[in-house]
């Protein structure tokens, strides 16, 4: 085995999202959120497939904490439910939902594991969307108020707070694609999104700051390299310009760069959303970034004719593997961020384990691997690397997917709702405790 190791104080976790993984969709007078109304309309969802009980996380959150504590990880990144909290998204607070998290928390903390806390993760209350969503500035200043409350209850034992996760998503997904709750095809909406997203951030940390000073803020970007399908300079134009839409849109205005000129064209976006003090916001400095990384995108011109795709690895998700596109994409972060402590928030892949034991993972574990290799090789590099958090904890809903593909670490039986930690669980669980990227995992947590 390799010489090579992780610091002693890398953080190791496993990441989820409170609409994948809670369920209790209807428990205490939690609100109804963008992805309840969108999962339950029809033909918007894998086989009709909700967030309804997921993995009932809500119930058994102790057994899923004893869990990480086994696998000797060390953080566990969730995220809050805004209309959990506050049903109708802004107004009356509901005590029982703040509860739920009160015990999450300190069920963590019992357990020796750090609470990473992400308090948006795509779950807007239904009502805020009724009255314009994020393409209303509106929401923005909601989501202040909700981050002020969740950080003054919670802020005396988070240490780290994540305002938004992937903003992209949300406007691209969200709003212009239409694949995504609240399934929305207006291209201008989803430019209008993007701002008021970042908006948000800013004011969360704002608002964070406010309350629980001692904590870090930050945000989570997803980042993938856009590579030019040839060396044809309109390939290798199209693919800037990509990037420029894709990774530094977000990033950019964040470290008090501004929105990137050749994106602005591309979006053809005249910027009618931004006020004056807007871009200062924006810019609030953070204490941390999270990356999350899944692949590469491979460009081209819409000028040229079709490429044939590429061959290469894939997952079950379609998406190629590519590990050295970890180590490029926290370089580019750090080439912005400099000194700023960065965290994978996300990595992971879906593979499909039917009609075989669903514990035994091999691809994932050689996934993990590789990744975690990359992540290594950015360390040495120089790269403010501090932690990694493995997608996902458990098999979930999956968004638009349903419960088609299975991320987790750990095996969840969506009948049953038993759990079974996978190799790749088991392997996670090995490299956290050497700091060895190839660690051979030799026994069951």
């Amino acid at each position: 085995m390799s010489s090579r190791r992780f610091p002693p104080d890398f953080v190791w976790g496993a990441a989820t999202a409170a609409y994948q993984v809670e369920g209790a969709a209807g428990v205490a007078g939690r609100g109804e959120s963008i992805w309840d109304r969108f999962s339950h309309t029809p033909g918007r969802v894998w086989n009709g497939d909700t967030g309804d009980v997921a993995c009932d996380h809500y119930h058994r959150y102790r057994g899923d904490v004893a869990l990480m504590a086994d696998l000797g990880l060390s953080a566990y990144r969730f995220s809050v439910s805004w209309p959990r909290v506050i049903p109708a998204g802004r107004g009356p607070v509901d005590p029982a939902g703040l509860d739920f998290y009160d015990r999450l928390v300190d069920e963590l903390l019992a357990h020796g594991i750090a609470p990473h806390a992400t308090l948006y993760h795509w779950d807007l209350p239904q009502t805020l969307e009724d009255a314009g969503g994020w393409p209303d500035r509106s929401t923005a200043h909601a989501f202040a108020d909700y981050a002020s409350v969740v950080a003054g209850r919670l802020g005396d034992r988070v240490g780290h707070f994540a305002t938004i996760n992937e903003p992209h998503i949300v406007s691209d997904h969200g709003y212009r694609t239409g694949e995504h709750a609240p399934g929305r095809v207006e291209p201008d909406a989803a430019v209008a999104a993007a701002h008021h997203l970042l908006l948000a951030h800013g004011l969360g940390v704002q608002a964070i700051r406010a309350q629980a000073p001692a904590s870090s803020a930050g945000i989570v970007l997803n980042f993938e390299p856009k590579h030019p399908a040839t060396r044809h300079m309109l390939d290798q134009e199209a693919a800037v310009v990509a990037h420029d839409q894709f990774n530094r849109w977000y990033l950019d205005p964040i470290v008090h760069r501004g929105y990137p000129e050749d994106g602005l064209r591309a979006w053809g976006w005249d910027q009618r959303e931004v006020r004056d003090g807007d871009m200062e916001v924006i810019a609030t400095p953070i204490d941390f970034l999270g990356v999350n990384y899944y692949s590469r995108r491979i460009v081209r011109s819409p000028l040229l004719p079709p490429v044939a795709s590429e061959p290469g690895e894939r997952t079950d998700m379609g998406w190629e593997v590519y590990p050295q596109g970890l180590t490029e994409v926290l370089q580019f972060a750090a080439s912005r961020t400099g000194d700023l402590p960065l965290y994978i928030t996300e990595n992971g892949a879906a593979y499909d384990l039917d009609g075989v034991d669903p514990t035994r993972d091999p691809e994932r574990v050689d996934f993990l691997r590789r990744h975690l290799d990359a992540a290594l090789a950015a360390l040495e590099l120089g790269v403010p690397l501090r932690g990694y958090f493995v997608w996902s904890m458990l098999d979930n809903f999956e968004w638009s997917r349903g419960y088609a593909c299975r991320f987790g670490i750990v095996h969840v039986d969506f009948e049953t709702q038993d759990r079974r930690v996978r190799d790749s669980g088991r392997f996670l669980a090995a490299v956290a405790e050497t700091g060895l990227p190839d660690a051979q995992a030799s026994a069951s947590p």
